[in-house]
């Protein structure tokens, strides 16, 4: 039997993304990309994997409500870097199911098959320009707006 559900019976997940991003440049551009293309989630940064790990294991910040909805990752960050981040998300029962986009300056391909093989849904190359991160900002916005695409049928 295939059952539709309206969206006054589905609750709508507003956007929460964390950030887990070093350079405080990067993450301004990202975040005024999102500004500008008129997507505007919650967002909470790290600029680090041990914060992150820290932040979503609940250690760091016990005003944090729930889980963010979407996290953004960069590979390369001091200490514990973004695959080893990866890594305890996808195996932790309360984070694995957690969308993971990378962002990242790497075009190894041992990265990206690494990351893909951990769990992300994801691997996208850190822009250069304004307009790249516009357009990288878009597929972010898309990747959102097809997870929670309310035109489904459940059986």
């Amino acid at each position: 039997m295939i059952q539709a559900y309206s969206m006054s019976e589905i609750e709508i997940q507003e956007p929460y993304v964390l950030i887990v991003e070093d350079s405080p440049v990067d993450f301004e551009i990202i975040s005024r990309a999102f500004r500008k293309i008129e997507f505007t989630p919650k967002i909470h940064h790290c600029q680090n994997g041990d914060t992150a790990l820290d932040f979503l294991n609940k250690k760091s910040d016990e005003s944090a409500p729930t889980n963010p909805t979407l996290v953004l990752l960069d590979l390369n960050l001091p200490g514990t870097d973004g695959r080893q981040v990866l890594s305890s998300m996808k195996s932790s029962m309360d984070l694995k199911e957690i969308p993971v986009i990378v962002l990242s300056t790497s075009n190894n391909d041992n990265d990206v098959e690494f990351c893909f093989s951990m769990g992300a849904d994801k691997y996208l190359r850190k822009p250069i320009s304004a307009d790249e991160f516009a357009e990288t900002a878009r597929i972010i916005k898309e990747f959102w707006d097809g997870k929670t695409n309310l035109n489904v049928t459940y059986q």
